[in-house]
């Protein structure tokens, strides 16, 4: 159900040799994918994963303390047209998410049920 991985701790991210200058430590806990689409429509299907998550939150800012989600395309930029969206920059299947303090072992739960709910 993913069909991208944005991540500069990936090797094949443009940026991935800077941070491993830059962020030794790791680059950090905010990353973005791309949901492949359900029916050949990306925005209802981002809007249904955000609906299926049980753990994360549906906001838009970055580094709570709790694991926080959005989708843009359904949220904070709804009102622009896949066109207005294209031209931004932004694709109709990205989903952002910023990993907070709860248990690797729960967020990957949350993760995987929301994504085989939205195959179904």
């Amino acid at each position: 159900m993913v069909e991208w991985v944005n991540f500069s701790g990936l090797p094949g991210h443009i940026h991935h040799e800077r941070a491993k200058k830059y962020l030794p430590k790791g680059s950090g806990s905010v990353f973005a994918f791309g949901l492949k689409a359900v029916n050949n429509n990306p925005r209802e299907t981002g809007k249904r994963f955000l609906e299926e998550l049980q753990l994360f939150s549906h906001v838009a800012n970055l580094g709570d303390a709790k694991s926080l989600v959005i989708h843009p395309a359904s949220t904070t930029h709804q009102q622009l047209s896949d066109e207005e969206l294209k031209r931004a920059n932004i694709k109709p299947e990205l989903i952002r998410l910023s990993i907070g303090l709860e248990t690797i072992d729960d967020l990957l739960w949350d993760l995987e049920q929301a994504l085989h709910a939205i195959s179904q």
